[in-house]
């Protein structure tokens, strides 16, 4: 069970892979089983756990089949899985990553397309 956040909402690591939100979080509130949550998503059951699993991404399509079905954001599951996906290539490939050389942009570049304040 996750801590609770001080304003009463339930805390959710960033990092975490959205299907374990859609198994911790989602599911239970609507209180579907995965058998009709797959029924109703229009996809297979199997599918559908690999996701809850964590073994199976969240997709452009996926994200759009779950904002209509709960409500949430396509762009917040979307957002979810990439923050995921980030962490663990980061981690992974932390030795790599560490021996390229860094060639910063001008912050007026940088604003120009849209990449100022790290996005």
């Amino acid at each position: 069970m996750r801590p609770k956040a001080q304003n009463g909402d339930i805390s959710i690591d960033p990092v975490q892979h959205p299907g374990a939100i859609l198994r911790e979080h989602v599911l239970p509130a609507l209180r579907l089983s995965v058998s009709q949550a797959a029924r109703d998503l229009g996809i297979a059951r199997q599918t559908l756990h690999r996701i809850l699993a964590g073994n199976a991404a969240i997709t452009p399509e996926m994200a759009a089949r779950l904002e209509k079905f709960c409500g949430v954001p396509s762009r917040f599951w979307l957002d979810r899985q990439q923050v995921h996906d980030l962490h663990h290539v980061e981690l992974a490939s932390a030795a790599a990553l560490s021996r390229i050389p860094l060639y910063k942009l001008p912050n007026d570049i940088m604003k120009q397309i849209g990449a100022a304040h790290g996005r």
